[in-house]
């Protein structure tokens, strides 16, 4: 199958780098230091997704997720992950080899993640720094979470592509909801954080094993 397509759209976390280890690590330690349970870090799959301070309110006991309760935490959060986000998180196999391809084939390539703005740009630049995202976009002011659609269509407007020219590449159903609400081509990465039975129920249109796939559409 092929639209020719002229652009793509990564989510972050769980699809360019493997990152849940290092946000695991951080909010346990946040919990422990506060005296509050951990969790497994396999938990942590289900609790990133939509933003950093959803993942706090997920990870606190149900007795702590009053709003000040989370923004303290989130904060906190926010702390220990800017000093342990790059101990563990690296790109997942076969991106290096998938960018470079996009590259090649003058693809225009974009990032748009509910991890905060600063903390997508700083990976991005520092973890994946040889390829050209030519728009860069994480949770911030103004541009409501994905799976409002605003920011990929800002994207799309941004570059002057037709939304219906773009792949959208990501792990999760959000991911999935945000690429049919913004009329792109919704791919589902299963080497991420979510299951396959949670992409198809979002609206995957294609599920791929390997980023290598990706070049096949």
């Amino acid at each position: 199958m092929n639209r020719d397509y002229e652009a793509v759209i990564f989510d972050l976390d769980g699809t360019l780098v493997d990152s849940l280890e290092d946000l695991a690590d951080s909010m346990n330690f946040v919990l422990e230091s506060a005296g509050l349970p951990k969790h497994d870090t396999q938990a942590y799959k289900y609790f990133v997704g939509e933003g950093m301070e959803k993942l706090v309110f997920n990870a606190l006991p149900e007795n702590f997720r009053d709003r000040e309760t989370v923004k303290i935490y989130t904060e906190k959060m926010k702390e220990e992950y800017n000093r342990r986000w790059n101990i563990k998180t690296r790109p997942y196999k076969n991106i290096p080899q998938l960018l470079d391809a996009l590259s090649r084939m003058k693809t225009h390539m974009a990032v748009l993640s509910n991890k905060p703005d600063k903390f997508t740009k700083l990976i991005v630049k520092e973890l994946l720094p040889s390829w050209n995202f030519e728009i860069i976009l994480g949770q911030k002011e103004g541009i409501p979470r994905k799976p409002d659609p605003a920011g990929a269509l800002m994207i799309a407007s941004s570059l002057g592509i037709d939304p219906g020219k773009f792949i959208y590449l990501g792990d999760s159903g959000i991911d999935m909801q945000t690429a049919s609400n913004a009329g792109m081509f919704a791919v589902g990465a299963l080497w991420g954080f979510r299951k396959k039975e949670e992409l198809i129920a979002h609206g995957a249109k294609a599920l791929i094993e390997d980023p290598l796939e990706l070049l096949k559409l």
